[in-house]
């Protein structure tokens, strides 16, 4: 029986180190603009397919040379596909499956995916929420939008982007900022792992 007991914890620590190294790695996103930079965090764990196709667009540079096309005062930012002057940029692939259902919420500073009627329409237009919008989320009665990461830097030039004078170009009529803020390169790198607080004793000198 002892014996038994014992396998089955070699077991349970053998499965728990397999799906540990099966995890995807934390992703984070800089994204330079006219601006300032914003980064990142991209929750790969709980947005995998997401997470992959924002890096793939990311990698292919479809970002680079767009601009952020829409702002909702109060609520949020978006870009993905569109120049300064309204012009889609080719190469969007096939949309991928909605992941609303993650768990991930659209707080300050989440980034999501836009999406059409269907939830799984999302292709490569993005938004970044300037507040809470729990009206995004998904529920029982609602789709919502798939959150996908989080701002971990540069929130200040979210709220500039949001702050500015509206009325440029774009495919929301008057909702572009009248001066074009560029996403002039989006970069994709491993997110560094946490530090584990010192378990050594506090010097008391």
């Amino acid at each position: 029986m002892r014996k038994f007991v014992l396998a089955l914890a070699i077991s349970a620590v053998t499965a728990m180190s397999a799906s540990a190294q099966d995890m995807p790695a934390q992703k984070q996103a800089t994204i330079e603009t006219s601006l300032g930079t914003i980064t990142v965090a991209l929750d790969a764990s709980r947005a995998p397919l997401t997470v992959a196709n924002f890096i793939r667009y990311a990698k292919e540079k479809h970002f680079d040379g767009t601009v952020f096309y829409r702002v909702v005062p109060g609520a949020l930012i978006q870009a993905g596909s569109y120049d300064a002057n309204g012009k889609p940029r080719a190469g969007v692939h096939a949309p991928i499956r909605f992941e609303g259902d993650n768990g991930l919420k659209n707080v300050r500073g989440a980034i999501a995916m836009a999406h059409g009627d269907d939830a799984n329409s999302a292709t490569s237009e993005f938004f970044i929420d300037i507040a809470p919008l729990p009206s995004l989320d998904h529920d029982a009665n609602n789709a919502g939008f798939a959150v996908f990461g989080q701002v971990t830097g540069g929130m200040d030039v979210v709220d500039k982007i949001a702050a500015l004078p509206l009325g440029g170009k774009g495919p929301f009529a008057g909702a572009a900022p009248v001066t074009p803020v560029v996403i002039e390169k989006v970069t994709i790198a491993d997110l560094p792992p946490a530090v584990p607080p010192s378990s050594a004793p506090a010097d008391p000198h």
